[in-house]
């Protein structure tokens, strides 16, 4: 279990802690929904949570099989619904991996990304495709 605290400092600006390695986070209001966008917004992480999951699990994937994935990249867009209520409804996202498409750890490095906790947590409602390119 992981506690993490919130602070509400005022102005829609939030300060995390993660309890663990009081590690900070701070939030905003994006700038279409009454705030400064002066940092990440809540939903902003939702979508860094699934970029980061995806190359978390992708690395532990990759050491576990010798290969070395620094230098990968992953990007995240978020859309929002342009109906009430407000939520998130797709974080398409590109995944650009350093190593050729022929390499025999393709298939098991896209489903480690697909199957990732994150990507299992989010509802099937957020539209979520993913495009995976091998650049080595």
């Amino acid at each position: 279990m992981v506690k993490v605290n919130v602070s509400y400092s005022g102005d829609l600006h939030c300060d995390a802690t993660h309890g663990p390695s009081q590690s900070k986070i701070s939030t905003d209001a994006p700038s279409d929904n009454k705030g400064k966008g002066e940092a990440f917004s809540p939903t902003d992480l939702v979508a860094t949570a699934l970029a980061t999951c995806m190359t978390t699990t992708m690395g532990i994937k990759a050491q576990e099989l010798g290969v070395d994935l620094r230098g990968m990249t992953v990007s995240v867009q978020k859309e929002m619904s342009k109906d009430a209520p407000r939520r998130i409804v797709t974080l398409p996202s590109e995944v650009h991996i350093p190593l050729p498409p022929d390499s025999p750890y393709r298939e098991v490095l896209e489903q480690t990304a697909l199957n990732c906790p994150v990507h299992k947590s989010l509802p099937a409602e957020i539209d979520r495709p993913t495009k995976f390119f091998w650049d080595g």
